[in-house]
Protein backbone atom coordinates (compact mmCIF):
# COMPACT_ATOMS: atom_id res chain seq x y z
CA UNK A 1 0.00 0.00 0.00
CA UNK A 2 1.20 3.50 -0.78
CA UNK A 3 1.07 5.98 2.10
CA UNK A 4 -2.25 7.80 2.40
CA UNK A 5 -2.45 11.57 2.54
CA UNK A 6 -3.06 12.95 6.03
CA UNK A 7 -6.74 12.82 6.94
CA UNK A 8 -7.64 9.87 4.73
CA UNK A 9 -8.39 6.37 5.97
CA UNK A 10 -5.94 4.57 3.74
CA UNK A 11 -6.49 5.43 0.09
CA UNK A 12 -5.85 2.16 -1.74
CA UNK A 13 -2.88 1.58 -3.98
CA UNK A 14 -3.48 2.60 -7.59
CA UNK A 15 -4.35 -0.27 -9.97
CA UNK A 16 -2.55 -0.89 -13.22
CA UNK A 17 -3.43 1.74 -15.85
CA UNK A 18 -6.03 0.98 -18.47
CA UNK A 19 -4.86 0.53 -22.07
CA UNK A 20 -7.42 3.04 -23.41
CA UNK A 21 -8.68 6.15 -21.64
CA UNK A 22 -12.15 6.02 -20.08
CA UNK A 23 -14.70 8.21 -18.27
CA UNK A 24 -15.89 8.08 -14.67
CA UNK A 25 -19.58 8.60 -15.38
CA UNK A 26 -20.52 9.75 -11.86
CA UNK A 27 -18.43 11.06 -8.98
CA UNK A 28 -18.87 13.46 -6.05
CA UNK A 29 -15.67 15.42 -5.54
CA UNK A 30 -17.52 17.66 -3.08
CA UNK A 31 -18.48 14.85 -0.69
CA UNK A 32 -16.27 13.27 1.96
CA UNK A 33 -16.98 10.29 4.13
CA UNK A 34 -17.11 10.92 7.85
CA UNK A 35 -13.58 11.23 9.22
CA UNK A 36 -11.99 12.12 5.88
CA UNK A 37 -10.58 15.41 4.74
CA UNK A 38 -11.50 16.43 1.18
CA UNK A 39 -9.20 15.09 -1.52
CA UNK A 40 -7.97 18.09 -3.48
CA UNK A 41 -9.77 18.23 -6.83
CA UNK A 42 -6.58 18.65 -8.84
CA UNK A 43 -5.01 15.70 -7.01
CA UNK A 44 -8.08 13.54 -7.59
CA UNK A 45 -7.98 14.34 -11.30
CA UNK A 46 -4.23 13.68 -11.53
CA UNK A 47 -4.55 10.31 -9.77
CA UNK A 48 -7.33 9.33 -12.18
CA UNK A 49 -5.45 10.50 -15.26
CA UNK A 50 -2.41 8.43 -14.25
CA UNK A 51 -4.42 5.21 -14.65
CA UNK A 52 -6.31 6.19 -17.81
CA UNK A 53 -9.43 7.81 -16.32
CA UNK A 54 -9.06 11.10 -18.14
CA UNK A 55 -12.60 12.49 -17.96
CA UNK A 56 -15.07 12.71 -15.09
CA UNK A 57 -18.70 13.70 -14.59
CA UNK A 58 -18.88 15.66 -11.33
CA UNK A 59 -22.36 15.51 -9.81
CA UNK A 60 -23.78 18.06 -7.36
CA UNK A 61 -27.08 17.06 -5.82
CA UNK A 62 -27.81 19.71 -3.21
CA UNK A 63 -27.40 23.48 -3.40
CA UNK A 64 -23.92 23.47 -1.87
CA UNK A 65 -22.84 20.61 -4.13
CA UNK A 66 -24.25 22.42 -7.14
CA UNK A 67 -22.24 25.55 -6.33
CA UNK A 68 -19.11 23.38 -5.98
CA UNK A 69 -19.83 21.71 -9.31
CA UNK A 70 -20.29 24.98 -11.17
CA UNK A 71 -16.93 26.24 -9.92
CA UNK A 72 -15.17 22.91 -10.60
CA UNK A 73 -16.30 22.55 -14.21
CA UNK A 74 -15.13 26.09 -14.95
CA UNK A 75 -11.70 25.42 -13.43
CA UNK A 76 -10.97 21.89 -14.65
CA UNK A 77 -11.34 20.84 -18.31
CA UNK A 78 -11.35 17.17 -17.28
CA UNK A 79 -14.78 17.68 -15.68
CA UNK A 80 -18.29 17.98 -17.00
CA UNK A 81 -21.11 18.66 -14.56
CA UNK A 82 -24.37 17.14 -13.49
CA UNK A 83 -26.72 19.08 -11.24
CA UNK A 84 -30.08 18.31 -9.65
CA UNK A 85 -31.84 18.07 -6.33
CA UNK A 86 -31.31 14.55 -4.98
CA UNK A 87 -34.55 12.66 -4.33
CA UNK A 88 -33.87 12.78 -0.59
CA UNK A 89 -33.22 16.51 -0.80
CA UNK A 90 -36.56 17.33 -2.46
CA UNK A 91 -38.81 16.43 0.54
CA UNK A 92 -36.51 18.32 2.91
CA UNK A 93 -36.67 21.49 0.82
CA UNK A 94 -40.42 21.13 0.39
CA UNK A 95 -40.89 20.87 4.16
CA UNK A 96 -38.90 24.07 4.71
CA UNK A 97 -40.71 26.00 1.98
CA UNK A 98 -37.54 26.34 -0.12
CA UNK A 99 -38.25 23.94 -2.96
CA UNK A 100 -39.53 26.38 -5.57
CA UNK A 101 -36.52 28.68 -5.12
CA UNK A 102 -34.20 25.69 -5.33
CA UNK A 103 -35.83 24.52 -8.57
CA UNK A 104 -35.36 27.99 -10.03
CA UNK A 105 -31.67 27.95 -9.12
CA UNK A 106 -31.15 24.51 -10.68
CA UNK A 107 -32.87 25.62 -13.87
CA UNK A 108 -30.81 28.80 -14.07
CA UNK A 109 -27.47 27.03 -13.62
CA UNK A 110 -28.32 24.02 -15.77
CA UNK A 111 -28.10 26.19 -18.88
CA UNK A 112 -24.31 26.40 -18.41
CA UNK A 113 -22.43 24.85 -21.35
CA UNK A 114 -20.29 22.61 -19.12
CA UNK A 115 -23.36 21.20 -17.35
CA UNK A 116 -24.37 18.29 -19.54
CA UNK A 117 -26.45 16.27 -17.06
CA UNK A 118 -29.65 16.79 -15.10
CA UNK A 119 -29.07 14.46 -12.21
CA UNK A 120 -28.88 12.72 -10.06
CA UNK A 121 -32.64 12.74 -9.80
CA UNK A 122 -35.05 9.87 -9.34
CA UNK A 123 -36.53 8.05 -6.39
CA UNK A 124 -35.12 6.80 -3.09
CA UNK A 125 -37.52 4.92 -0.85
CA UNK A 126 -34.72 3.73 1.44
CA UNK A 127 -34.17 7.03 3.27
CA UNK A 128 -37.44 8.84 2.51
CA UNK A 129 -40.55 7.37 4.10
CA UNK A 130 -44.07 7.12 2.68
CA UNK A 131 -44.83 10.72 3.67
CA UNK A 132 -42.24 11.97 1.18
CA UNK A 133 -43.10 9.78 -1.80
CA UNK A 134 -45.52 12.14 -3.57
CA UNK A 135 -43.24 15.17 -3.50
CA UNK A 136 -40.28 12.99 -4.46
CA UNK A 137 -42.14 11.69 -7.49
CA UNK A 138 -43.18 15.24 -8.42
CA UNK A 139 -39.52 16.27 -8.18
CA UNK A 140 -38.49 13.42 -10.47
CA UNK A 141 -41.07 14.54 -13.04
CA UNK A 142 -39.83 18.13 -12.80
CA UNK A 143 -36.23 17.09 -13.50
CA UNK A 144 -37.28 14.89 -16.44
CA UNK A 145 -39.07 17.85 -17.96
CA UNK A 146 -36.06 20.12 -17.38
CA UNK A 147 -33.69 17.68 -19.09
CA UNK A 148 -35.94 17.52 -22.13
CA UNK A 149 -36.45 21.28 -22.33
CA UNK A 150 -32.70 21.95 -22.12
CA UNK A 151 -31.62 19.00 -24.26
CA UNK A 152 -29.47 17.55 -21.47
CA UNK A 153 -28.83 13.95 -20.50
CA UNK A 154 -30.69 12.57 -17.46
CA UNK A 155 -28.96 10.60 -14.70
CA UNK A 156 -31.27 8.62 -12.44
CA UNK A 157 -30.83 7.58 -8.81
CA UNK A 158 -32.99 4.52 -8.07
CA UNK A 159 -33.00 2.96 -4.63
CA UNK A 160 -35.74 0.52 -3.67
CA UNK A 161 -37.98 2.12 -6.30
CA UNK A 162 -37.43 0.20 -9.52
CA UNK A 163 -41.08 -0.13 -10.59
CA UNK A 164 -41.96 3.50 -9.93
CA UNK A 165 -38.84 4.77 -11.69
CA UNK A 166 -39.68 2.83 -14.85
CA UNK A 167 -43.37 3.79 -14.63
CA UNK A 168 -42.69 7.52 -14.30
CA UNK A 169 -40.14 7.48 -17.13
CA UNK A 170 -42.75 5.82 -19.33
CA UNK A 171 -45.47 8.26 -18.29
CA UNK A 172 -43.35 11.39 -18.77
CA UNK A 173 -41.35 10.19 -21.75
CA UNK A 174 -37.66 9.74 -21.01
CA UNK A 175 -35.10 12.08 -22.57
CA UNK A 176 -33.24 10.68 -25.56
CA UNK A 177 -30.16 10.20 -23.37
CA UNK A 178 -31.17 8.55 -20.10
CA UNK A 179 -28.70 6.89 -17.73
CA UNK A 180 -29.45 4.63 -14.77
CA UNK A 181 -26.62 5.71 -12.47
CA UNK A 182 -25.19 3.01 -10.20
CA UNK A 183 -27.54 0.46 -11.70
CA UNK A 184 -28.98 -1.76 -8.99
CA UNK A 185 -31.74 -3.65 -10.76
CA UNK A 186 -32.01 -7.30 -11.70
CA UNK A 187 -31.77 -9.11 -15.02
CA UNK A 188 -35.40 -8.39 -15.93
CA UNK A 189 -35.03 -4.68 -15.25
CA UNK A 190 -31.79 -4.50 -17.22
CA UNK A 191 -33.48 -6.05 -20.23
CA UNK A 192 -36.37 -3.58 -19.94
CA UNK A 193 -33.99 -0.62 -19.72
CA UNK A 194 -31.97 -1.80 -22.71
CA UNK A 195 -35.16 -2.28 -24.73
CA UNK A 196 -36.10 1.33 -23.95
CA UNK A 197 -32.66 2.56 -25.02
CA UNK A 198 -31.39 3.62 -21.60
CA UNK A 199 -27.74 3.34 -20.62
CA UNK A 200 -26.76 1.39 -17.50
CA UNK A 201 -23.84 2.68 -15.46
CA UNK A 202 -22.15 0.09 -13.23
CA UNK A 203 -20.21 1.00 -10.10
CA UNK A 204 -17.89 -0.90 -7.78
CA UNK A 205 -20.88 -2.89 -6.47
CA UNK A 206 -20.59 -5.15 -9.50
CA UNK A 207 -17.30 -6.47 -8.04
CA UNK A 208 -18.82 -7.46 -4.68
CA UNK A 209 -18.95 -11.19 -3.94
CA UNK A 210 -22.66 -11.08 -3.07
CA UNK A 211 -23.65 -9.21 -6.28
CA UNK A 212 -24.41 -12.18 -8.51
CA UNK A 213 -27.79 -10.70 -9.50
CA UNK A 214 -26.12 -7.46 -10.54
CA UNK A 215 -23.56 -9.35 -12.63
CA UNK A 216 -26.46 -11.18 -14.28
CA UNK A 217 -27.93 -7.78 -15.16
CA UNK A 218 -24.57 -6.69 -16.54
CA UNK A 219 -24.38 -9.81 -18.69
CA UNK A 220 -27.58 -8.69 -20.45
CA UNK A 221 -26.26 -5.18 -21.12
CA UNK A 222 -24.91 -4.63 -24.66
CA UNK A 223 -21.67 -2.70 -24.93
CA UNK A 224 -23.50 0.21 -26.57
CA UNK A 225 -25.63 0.63 -23.41
CA UNK A 226 -22.74 0.45 -20.95
CA UNK A 227 -21.11 3.08 -18.73
CA UNK A 228 -18.87 2.78 -15.66
CA UNK A 229 -18.61 4.96 -12.58
CA UNK A 230 -17.38 5.23 -9.03
CA UNK A 231 -20.13 7.15 -7.18
CA UNK A 232 -17.10 8.19 -5.12
CA UNK A 233 -16.42 8.47 -2.28
CA UNK A 234 -18.71 5.45 -1.85
CA UNK A 235 -19.00 1.93 -3.31
CA UNK A 236 -15.30 1.20 -3.52
CA UNK A 237 -14.66 -1.87 -5.68
CA UNK A 238 -13.16 -5.08 -4.36
CA UNK A 239 -10.60 -5.80 -3.05
CA UNK A 240 -10.78 -2.39 -1.31
CA UNK A 241 -14.43 -2.42 -0.24
CA UNK A 242 -14.82 -0.16 2.80
CA UNK A 243 -12.00 2.20 1.85
CA UNK A 244 -12.58 5.67 0.43
CA UNK A 245 -13.40 5.49 -3.26
CA UNK A 246 -12.00 7.77 -5.96
CA UNK A 247 -11.94 7.90 -9.74
CA UNK A 248 -8.48 6.32 -9.98
CA UNK A 249 -10.05 3.02 -8.90
CA UNK A 250 -12.28 2.79 -12.00
CA UNK A 251 -9.85 0.28 -13.65
CA UNK A 252 -10.84 -2.33 -11.06
CA UNK A 253 -14.47 -2.09 -12.11
CA UNK A 254 -13.63 -1.98 -15.82
CA UNK A 255 -11.61 -5.21 -15.55
CA UNK A 256 -14.41 -6.90 -13.58
CA UNK A 257 -16.91 -5.86 -16.26
CA UNK A 258 -14.68 -7.29 -18.97
CA UNK A 259 -14.59 -10.59 -17.10
CA UNK A 260 -18.36 -10.78 -16.76
CA UNK A 261 -18.93 -9.91 -20.42
CA UNK A 262 -16.11 -12.22 -21.56
CA UNK A 263 -14.51 -9.53 -23.69
CA UNK A 264 -11.07 -7.97 -23.50
CA UNK A 265 -10.39 -4.85 -21.45
CA UNK A 266 -9.68 -2.57 -24.45
CA UNK A 267 -13.10 -3.43 -25.85
CA UNK A 268 -14.79 -2.31 -22.64
CA UNK A 269 -12.66 0.83 -22.50
CA UNK A 270 -13.55 1.83 -26.05
CA UNK A 271 -17.24 1.22 -25.41
CA UNK A 272 -17.54 3.23 -22.22
CA UNK A 273 -15.46 6.09 -23.65
CA UNK A 274 -17.45 6.30 -26.87
CA UNK A 275 -20.77 5.96 -25.04
CA UNK A 276 -19.90 8.75 -22.63
CA UNK A 277 -19.00 11.14 -25.45
CA UNK A 278 -22.17 10.17 -27.31
CA UNK A 279 -24.29 10.90 -24.24
CA UNK A 280 -22.52 14.00 -22.89
CA UNK A 281 -20.59 15.41 -25.85
CA UNK A 282 -16.92 16.29 -25.92
CA UNK A 283 -14.97 17.39 -22.85
CA UNK A 284 -12.97 19.79 -25.03
CA UNK A 285 -13.48 23.48 -24.34
CA UNK A 286 -15.60 25.25 -26.94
Amino acid sequence: MTPAPSGHRGLPEAPDPLPIDVVDNHTHLDITREGDEPLDVAEAIARARAVGVTRLVQVGCDLDGIDFTMDAVDRHPELLGGIALHPNEVPRLAASGELDDAYAEVERLAAHERVRVIGETGLDYYRTGPEGVDVQQDGFRWHIDLAKRLGKALQIHDRDAHEDVLRILAEEGAPDRTVLHCFSGDLTMARECVERGYLLSFAGTVTFKNARGLRDALSATPLENLLVETDAPYLTPSPHRGATNASYLVPLTVRAIAGVLNVDVPTVCRAVSENAERVYGSWDRV
